[in-house]
């Protein structure tokens, strides 16, 4: 079973660009890794430098509207999923697409659900980059998640995105194994009272990132990552956390 994480955060915090970082950091563990854009508003495609055609979106209302008399909605659904993968070199990208439309989608959902949780099987990782509201966390969409990300900048809004998040994702009944805060674009550590309501929220500080300008111009400009960019002692802190609780996170599966 692939190790799953997933990442969250208000807009601009930079969670599109960590994940992609991520996808690449893991592809030097273990591969295939599969990357999946549940935030309709980012791009993390263009991160990657990939290109795709179909969203689980525009396949769900085709599913939902006609099925072929010769498959089952089943059937048909997992047909096209496949076909909505994106492959690049050693990992996959599924985007799922804008919110339902008006409609009762438990079926779908349900057997998106089921296919998400089969082909994760397929996956070493499973990197996760989701909107702010958690939507498909909170609709049940996504499988259960072994490490959390929740990434906000260092003012009090991006704080508190960050814990409604982790809010919408406790409420959901989604089991999570790891939870992180990672502060990104950082000049230090937090003030006082940002430090008390992280804690009054009973959330923990996984790592800072400093701020890089670098990174900044190239995602403003719509650049993909760069590799190096992993390499960044900006980063190491997170990809090594990430790395010991993947690997710990596995081991303990494979010894179960």
């Amino acid at each position: 079973m692939a190790y799953i994480i997933a990442v969250a955060g208000k807009g601009g915090v930079g969670k599109t660009t960590i994940s992609a970082i991520l996808v690449q950091h893991l592809l030097k563990i273990d591969k295939p890794v599969l990357a999946v854009d549940a935030d309709p508003n980012s791009n993390l495609n263009v991160a990657l430098g990939m290109e795709y055609e179909e969203t689980i979106a525009d396949i769900r209302e085709e599913v939902k509207n006609k099925t072929p008399d010769n498959f089952s909605k089943s059937e048909f659904f997992g047909l096209r999923l496949e076909e909505a993968l994106g492959e690049g070199k050693g990992f996959d990208l599924l985007v799922m697409g804008r919110p339902e439309g008006p409609g009762c989608y438990c079926a779908v959902n349900n057997i998106l659900r089921d296919y998400l949780l089969r082909i994760s099987k397929k996956y070493k990782f499973v990197v996760i980059d989701n909107e702010a509201g958690m939507e498909h966390l909170s609709r049940r969409t996504a499988a259960d998640i072994d490490l959390l990300l929740l990434v906000s900048d260092p003012t009090m809004v991006g704080i508190n995105s960050a814990i409604s998040a982790f809010n919408t994702a406790r409420s959901a009944g989604v089991k999570i194994k790891d939870i992180e805060l990672i502060i990104n674009k950082s000049k230090g550590e937090l003030e006082t009272d940002k430090l008390e309501l992280i804690e009054k929220a009973k959330l923990k500080i996984g790592g800072y990132i400093g701020f890089q300008d670098e990174i900044q111009k190239d995602s403003e400009k719509g650049y993909s990552v760069k590799p190096e960019i992993a390499s960044s002692p900006a980063l190491s802190g997170l990809l090594a956390m990430t790395s010991i609780m993947s690997l710990r996170g596995r081991k303990a599966e494979a010894i179960s």
